[in-house]
């Protein structure tokens, strides 16, 4: 019982740090990591530790698959090439490079244990990044290749760790049976992870759910879909992101409009609470760490872990900005997602590989002992080094970032339409469609009532001002559509209040008026999005 209070007061403070991170207007997940940082130094929160088994059973899951849910596969096919050269080759290259880094500046240090240090902080944590770029004016391109790279490299490095591990324990690595195994993890978590995703689409779309089934078969998903692949030893993480792609390519024919309201504000705020508890534990590891260190002095362990990070961020920079130039090379022989991605933009996808909770708990995956009589060879050192990269990352890129992009102006893509632009085709066909629709209606049933009639004509006026907007290219009239919106929220306010008034009469049913009430909040909903998109 004591223990569920301290975690209730965990979230509090979570709560409290993710204000006080808005206030400041600092991405949350640096302010939590210090957070917690600051809170270890307490004896309050001082047992409160990062179980590995915790991170990958009950928060990886979850989390991968809300944002596999979240990622556009349009985007993602489209960029595939770029999140697959970040997921994989880059994520391997970057293990080589650590462990070849860490073997020569570490004593005593092999190469087996270099690749299991370069699988544990390979893989850069997306949501900082993207948190941060939410903030910051950045081509849309730019964070879809960031939110696709998180899907898939958490996958690559986890099996470089595996293998490095079991060359670490038996003294022996053979390179052919390595590749296999890599290639056959990869497939066979895929496939396994497709499987339960097609399970889980017949029975969302034959069976009689109802809105609160379809909610808790989203939330058991994802487990199961980890738990079958690593039971048999593949890739779960590969199980969990294409089975969440899948299901969420079909929501419209899985889920109702009652489901897909209500399961994504479930998820918004479960991922909220789970990104704020593992952030938070980040920084709450510092006192187990470093009483762990042993033989090892502090500033050494500081020193070796600051030479692995400025390895580690030059080689991503590198390596992205490599990929900018095999990009254009490529470019002469195969169509590509942008021939001439330039400098900018690939130096700040290189800048924000932030690593994160996933490294840590990877760390701290690693077993006590190697063999029946051996203890593992500089275990506590390796987890004091990823805590020091996740520390350096995540605070000092995290806080530059902003300052960068703004520096350096990424590109935007000449091709894309302007989203305000794209907002108002979309309606202006919306409106067409409805016309023809009600049209249509018209003639065959040869009438139509006064509220149909009155909406074709409110339509009809919406077609006229959006087809001048687009053919006149005249944006400035977008003050008086904002002057609309505000005027708009205040006569939802006016409706509510009148809702509430009404509501202290015993004559009207308060589940009606409390339904009305639902609906003016999904109309403000749907204006503040559009005043927020427009900034």
């Amino acid at each position: 019982m004591q223990q569920f209070i301290q975690y209730v007061y965990l979230i509090l403070i979570i709560l409290a740090l993710v204000m006080l991170a808005n206030r400041l207007r600092l991405a949350y997940p640096i302010v939590l990591v210090l957070g917690g940082l600051a809170l270890s130094f307490t004896s309050a929160f001082s047992h409160v530790t990062i179980e590995p088994e915790s991170v990958f059973f009950i928060f990886l899951p979850p989390l991968l698959y809300e944002a596999a849910w979240q990622t556009s596969w349009k985007e993602f096919y489209k960029w595939r090439r770029v999140i697959m050269s970040f997921a994989f080759p880059i994520v391997i290259l970057t293990s080589c490079v650590i462990a070849f880094v860490s073997y020569a500046c570490i004593p005593g240090f092999t190469l087996a244990l270099g690749f299991l240090l370069g699988g544990i902080i390979s893989p850069p944590d997306a949501i900082s990044a993207t948190t941060i770029m939410r903030n910051v004016k950045v081509p849309k391109a730019m964070v879809s290749i960031i939110e696709g790279e998180s899907l898939l490299n958490d996958a690559s490095s986890l099996i470089v760790f595996r293998f490095a591990m079991a060359a670490v324990i038996t003294g022996q690595f053979h390179f052919g049976e390595a590749v296999g195994n890599f290639f056959l993890v990869i497939v066979m978590g895929t496939a396994i992870g497709l499987a339960f995703g097609y399970v889980f689409y017949l029975i969302n779309r034959w069976l009689p759910t109802t809105a609160s089934i379809e909610i808790v078969l989203t939330l058991v998903a994802p487990y199961c879909m980890y738990y079958f692949a690593e039971h048999f030893h593949f890739s779960g993480v590969l199980a969990v992101v294409s089975g969440g792609l899948f299901l969420s390519s079909k929501r419209q024919k899985m889920f109702t409009y009652r489901s897909r309201i209500e399961s994504g504000n479930v998820w918004a705020n479960l991922t909220f609470v789970l990104n704020g508890v593992v952030f938070l534990l980040i920084g709450l590891q510092l006192p187990a760490i470093t009483s762990q260190m042993g033989d090892i002095s502090l500033s050494s362990a500081i020193g070796y872990g600051l030479i692995i990070s400025l390895a580690l961020i030059i080689t991503r920079i590198l390596c992205a900005l490599g990929a900018s130039v095999f990009t254009r090379f490529m470019s002469r022989f195969i169509t590509v997602a942008d021939a001439s991605p330039g400098w900018r933009n690939p130096f700040i996808i290189g800048w924000a590989g932030m690593r994160g909770v996933v490294s840590l708990a990877a760390a701290l995956s690693i077993p006590l002992m190697a063999t029946d009589n051996q203890a593992f060879p500089y275990r506590n050192l390796i987890l004091f080094i990823t805590f020091i990269v996740i520390l350096i990352t995540l605070v000092f890129q995290g806080l530059t970032l902003p300052w960068i992009i703004r520096k350096l102006k990424p590109v935007m893509r000449q091709d894309v339409i302007p989203d305000h632009e794209q907002e108002m085709i979309l309606q202006k066909k919306i409106a067409l469609t409805s016309i023809q629709y009600l049209e249509q209606k018209l003639q065959t049933d040869g009438h139509l009532s006064d509220h149909l009639r009155n909406l074709q004509d409110r339509l009809k006026i919406e077609m006229q001002f959006f087809t001048k907007l687009l053919t006149e290219k005249d944006f400035t009239i977008q003050n008086p559509v904002k002057d609309f919106q505000h005027v708009y929220l205040e006569m939802l306010e006016q409706q509510r209040k009148t809702l509430q008034a009404i509501n202290h009469k015993t004559e009207f049913d308060e589940d009606l008026i409390r339904k009305y009430l639902t609906l003016i909040d999904m109309e403000e909903f749907k204006v503040r999005e559009k005043l927020n998109e427009e900034g």
